[in-house]
């Protein structure tokens, strides 16, 4: 009898022992559930665009989209000019479509005073818009649409045959008081080299004489020199 009680008690302790571990089995199985890893997919890097280089002294032929005059412009005001015709790059590639937006920022501005002095208008060129919203920074300069010898350096200081050490401005004194393109040597008083809107006109030198401001409008052509080389990828039309 006691030999069956002792039994009795053994299978008792194991049965325990066997659903205690059941239970802690099952609360670990809880406390840490099995997570399954996704496979890493790895996509495909797409390749470096080619660019395409515009050199030094390239001339960008633009047009004004909107009026400056020196009787309201300040300093650090932007404006833009769309490309009229392509740019290509050395090897024949466009880069620079027509329809392309040049940003235009004025430098210094002087209002016309009394005694003939005409206002004038100084202007540098940052940036390019393409027409499928590409941008690029760039250091462009005024010259002049028909000077095909002209180049400029870092600072907008033009060269060629017939600008030789000029620094291209807007000045007054054009036709219907139009702007005309003007040589700045030295800081000193324009030099008209080239009529943008209708003739240059005269202005008279007398002391109480007002000259004329200058006002570049809307439709008004001009050049666009880059004074540094860009490099850009091939132009691609952005799909509708």
């Amino acid at each position: 009898m006691r030999k069956l009680n002792k039994i009795a008690v053994l299978l008792s302790l194991l049965s325990f022992m066997t659903i205690a571990s059941s239970v802690d089995v099952a609360a670990q199985t809880r406390r840490r559930p099995v997570i399954k890893r996704r496979a890493v997919v790895k996509r495909p890097v797409a390749p470096a665009a080619r660019l395409y280089t515009v050199a030094s002294g390239k001339r960008l032929r633009v047009r004004m989209n909107e009026t400056i005059s020196s009787k309201t412009a300040r300093v650090g005001d932007r404006f833009t000019a769309t490309v009229t015709e392509p740019v290509y790059s050395t090897t024949g590639v466009v880069v620079i479509p027509s329809g392309s937006e040049v940003v235009g920022r004025v430098n210094t501005v002087t209002a016309a005073r009394k005694g003939g002095k005409v206002g004038s208008i100084d202007a540098s060129f940052v940036q390019v818009v393409l027409p499928n919203g590409s941008k690029r920074a760039i250091n462009g300069s005024l010259t002049d649409l028909s000077a095909d010898d002209a180049r400029s350096d870092a600072e907008g200081t033009a060269s060629g045959n017939r600008m030789k050490h000029r620094k291209l401005i807007f000045i007054g004194g054009g036709g219907a008081g139009g702007a005309v393109l003007g040589g700045a040597i030295g800081g000193g008083k324009g030099a008209l080299i080239g009529g943008i809107l209708g003739a240059a006109g005269g202005f008279l030198g007398d002391r109480y004489t007002k000259g004329e401001d200058v006002e570049v409008t809307s439709g008004t052509e001009f050049g666009v020199i880059l004074n540094q080389a860009i490099s850009m990828p091939r132009f691609v039309e952005v799909n509708q």
